[in-house]
């Protein structure tokens, strides 16, 4: 079974912009700012766009907080390595 959210990014191209992609249904990748998710964000549809818009404010909510969530447990896992290595 798939992760219900995938980060990705293309940080050769662009370097300052980062994917979530989910993977349940509705399908979608979304893809915006690093530093601020909600800024030029684009959303590209994998299946049918949902006409509830309420459905789409929630799953892009949904998919702000596993970013950040993601962010943080990087920033702490690193954080521990250089700990280990003093």
């Amino acid at each position: 079974m798939l992760p219900k959210f995938l980060l990705a990014d293309n940080s050769q191209e662009m370097p300052d912009f980062i994917y979530v992609v989910h993977n349940e249904f509705p399908r979608f990748i979304v893809g915006s700012d690093i530093e601020d998710f909600s800024l030029n964000q684009e959303i590209h549809w994998i299946d049918e766009e949902p006409t509830d818009k309420a459905l789409i404010a929630e799953l892009l909510t949904e998919a702000e907080e596993f970013l950040e969530t993601e962010l943080e447990n990087q920033d702490n896992y690193f954080e521990d390595e250089e700990d280990d290595k003093l």
